[in-house]
C-alpha cells in the first residue's frame, strides 16, 4: 500500500558477535502501557534505543538509552535476541542489534537530552520514526512475551 519501506528486511538471530552490535532498542512497557518517546526535532514517535559507544556493553548501552529516552530509574531488563537491518535505510548493508524488553517500574523526570516528551499505549501508533523496522521489532516483543506467559494486554 505504498510502503516505501518495502526494501527493508528486518531478521532475528538467535545470537551475533557481540562487536557487530550496533544497536540497543527497547520495547518498554510501564503499568500495562507501551512507552514510546518523541525526539525533540520530530513527530513522530519511536521505542527508546541508540547506538551503542565504543567499548561499551550492549546491554549497558540498552540501560543508558532507555535512561536517556524515558527517564526509566528502576525497571527490569530482559535479552529477547539480535536483530538486523538490510535495506536502502543504511546503505543495503546488514547492521545488527539487539533488541530487549523492559518492564519499568519507577520513571523520573525525562532527561534533557534529544527526546521532548513520552506517551502510554496500547500498541504502536501510526506515525513512526521507523516504519519499516519498529514494528518488526515489536511484534517480536509481543510474541517473546506471549512465549513467557505475560499478560499482553496489560492492567491499567
Amino acid at each position: 500500500m505504498g510502503n516505501h519501506a518495502s526494501d527493508t528486511a528486518v531478521r532475528f538471530y538467535a545470537d551475533a558477535d557481540p562487536s557487530l552490535l550496533k544497536y540497543a532498542v527497547i520495547a518498554a512497557r510501564c503499568r500495562g502501557k507501551w512507552v514510546l518517546c518523541r525526539h525533540r526535532e520530530r513527530r513522530t514517535w519511536e521505542m527508546p534505543g541508540g547506538h551503542r559507544e565504543p567499548e561499551e556493553k550492549i546491554e549497558h548501552a540498552a540501560r543508558r538509552e532507555l535512561f536517556e529516552e524515558t527517564g526509566a530509574l528502576r525497571y527490569a531488563l530482559t535479552r529477547i535476541g539480535v536483530y538486523s537491518v538490510t535495506g536502502e535505510i543504511n546503505g543495503g548493508r546488514e547492521f545488527f542489534g539487539m533488541l530487549y524488553f523492559a518492564e519499568i517500574e519507577t520513571l523520573g523526570p525525562l532527561p534533557p537530552y534529544e527526546m521532548a516528551e513520552i506517551t502510554f499505549l496500547d500498541g504502536l501508533p501510526g506515525n513512526l520514526t521507523y516504519p519499516e523496522i519498529h514494528p518488526a521489532l515489536f511484534l517480536r516483543a509481543l510474541r517473546f512475551l506471549g512465549e513467557k506467559g505475560n499478560n499482553l494486554k496489560g492492567e491499567s
